[in-house]
């Protein structure tokens, strides 16, 4: 009998990708927003989400995953997968077969899947219209019939794998992703040592960004999986390694997400979270505004996203601190999004505004429901912190009249953002077309709290005392629970999530308000260990929705976990 699960976290396939660091492939039965499938599909994360091959063992299966394989268990048989690249995944099976279909029928001879048999060394080959590449499956042990070859148009495209017979009962195979062509393919390694080098990988990189988990961090290990498993190597509009939000259909990075990747690698990977942080700069345009997001085959400009980088600058230069020409880039880069900012959102304004609800990356909430073009707090806040940081930099980079102007200019927006927008116990938003000021119970109103120890004693415990009122068992609610806008599922009007909690908790910490940071770090790290890494929480009851395997989440958790380990 085959050998069974290698040690490491197990997670369910139906909520989390079994992946590799580097893929842009993966194994799930997720193939589209809320569509899950009952086999699990080969999903290719090039031109956008698409499932490419199906493969289907058989009913009365159950299915075990963890980082290292994926298997489908049933009666005396089993089917196993493990990554040998990260384009290359490696199946061997007993006493089950395995079935390899398009994952859909072409509606033309000129989309969905070709499939034929090369004639140059016999492997099988499934192209893909939609990703643009090529899934050769190579026959290592056991027969292989087909269904389908050279067909065109409709019709189903298929290959059965089975064992030669019953004194030979195992049969194994290797399915590739690549371009037009390459070499023959050769194993050089038996499945079980695949399988070792890959749990050996995942847990040395565990062992970098989390080398404090134990006991009270139960959900850290699964955390650096959702984080090594969603990593793409540099390919298309990316030139770098990417951590995507999620190998499921968000599988992008946006330009703020990046940011809470970026610093929960930086203890025990700065290269890459440094990779991180600068992604979206490497598409900066000309006004020096970021994109909305970026992934392999599309960069987006609708929108912007909330200038965090400067906060999140300064926590990663505390822990992997940039030198001589990446400082230089690091200033250059912050300081033409900062004057995006400062500039064309801010004309005949001291303070700047969003055009939309998405450029605040809180798309509906209701602190935008009395106007889409707002000047709102929390903007101005991350740009003092900007400012900061720019002083700072400028002062590494010798050259102090540049640092006395940037803080000068962060004492302006500070002073601005008070005497416009502060009402005496709380901040108000100002809708740019009327100058009308108003109110909500979301909060984004509350997220000044960033400034900490910059706001005076008055502010900053006023909101604290506001942001307590948001608290549930589970964390903070992005909408007050009593607000006739509240909405259990509604997003950005009630849901929990992972960006305003750890924006929050360290605005408080550093306000000194370390009580409640510490409620509401010790409450989020338990939401994550029961309800895993969502896109965002229901606030009363703490179930994940959505998708379960969001990065920043997962980032999240280890920002907090490994905060609260170092503070014991």
């Amino acid at each position: 009998m085959l050998p069974t699960q290698p040690a490491g976290p197990r997670f369910d396939i139906r909520e989390i990708p079994f992946s590799h660091y580097g893929s842009w492939i993966a194994l799930s039965p997720v193939t589209a927003n809320a569509r899950r499938s009952d086999d699990v599909h080969l999903v290719s994360h090039r031109q956008g989400m698409h499932p490419v091959l199906r493969l289907n063992v058989g009913a009365g299966v159950r299915i075990e995953a963890s980082p290292a394989q994926l298997s489908w268990v049933g009666g005396d048989g089993r089917v196993d997968a493990a990554y040998e690249r990260p384009d290359t995944i490696r199946l061997r099976g007993e006493a089950l077969g395995l079935r390899i279909a398009a994952a859909a029928p072409a509606l033309t001879p000129f989309s969905g899947s070709y499939l034929y048999r090369d004639p140059v060394d016999g492997a099988f080959v499934f192209t893909s219209y939609e990703t643009g590449r090529r899934y050769r499956v190579t026959v290592l042990a056991g027969t292989a019939s087909v269904l389908g070859d050279q067909a065109l148009g409709e019709g189903e495209r298929a290959l059965t794998i089975s064992a030669p017979d019953a004194a030979s009962p195992v049969w194994e195979i290797a399915v590739e992703e690549y371009e037009a062509a390459r070499p023959t393919y050769r194993p050089s390694e038996s499945f079980d040592a695949i399988r070792s080098r890959a749990a050996a990988a995942f847990t040395a990189f565990a062992d970098r960004i989390a080398p404090w988990r134990g006991e009270r961090t139960p959900a850290a290990e699964l955390a650096a999986y959702v984080l090594w498993s969603a990593t793409v190597g540099p390919a298309g509009f990316l030139a770098r390694p990417a951590v995507l939000m999620s190998k499921h259909w968000m599988n992008k990075v946006w330009s703020w997400d990046h940011c809470f990747n970026a610093l929960a690698l930086a203890d025990g990977d700065p290269e890459l979270a440094w990779h991180q942080f600068l992604l979206p700069f490497d598409h900066q345009d000309a006004a020096g505004a970021l994109p909305d997001s970026v992934t392999h085959s599309e960069v987006l400009y609708n929108y912007v996203k909330p200038p965090i980088h400067g906060w999140a600058a300064a926590r990663l230069s505390d822990r992997a601190e940039p030198t001589g020409a990446e400082l230089q880039h690091l200033y250059t880069v912050l300081e033409r999004w900062t004057e995006y900012w400062l500039t064309r959102r801010a004309p005949g304004s001291a303070l700047p505004h969003y055009h939309h609800g998405n450029d605040s990356g809180w798309d509906n909430a209701t602190t935008f429901d009395h106007g889409r073009l707002v000047e709102s707090a929390d903007l101005t806040a991350f740009l003092v912190l900007q400012t900061r940081q720019l002083a700072a930099l400028a002062t590494r980079l010798g050259e102090p009249d540049h640092a006395g102007s940037w803080k000068a200019r962060g004492d302006e927006l500070l002073q601005a953002m008070l005497d416009g927008l502060w009402a005496g116990d709380r901040f108000v938003a100002r809708t740019v077309e009327t100058g009308d000021r108003h109110t909500s119970r979301s909060l984004l109103d509350l997220m000044p709290i960033i400034l900490g120890e910059h706001l005076p004693t008055e502010v900053h415990t006023a909101l604290a005392e506001r942001i307590a009122r948001h608290l549930t068992d589970h964390g903070p609610a992005t909408e007050r629970t009593d607000s006739a806008h509240y909405e259990s599922d509604g997003y950005w009007r009630g849901p929990i999530w992972a960006p305003s909690t750890v924006l929050i908790e360290d605005g408080l910490r550093r306000a000194g308000h370390t009580e409640l940071a510490d409620t509401i770090s010790e409450r989020f790290r338990r939401l994550c260990e029961t309800s895993g890494f969502a896109e965002n929480f229901d606030a009363l009851t703490g179930a994940g929705l959505r998708d379960r395997a969001y990065t920043w989440t997962a980032s999240a958790y280890l920002i907090l976990a490994r905060a609260a380990e170092t503070r014991r």
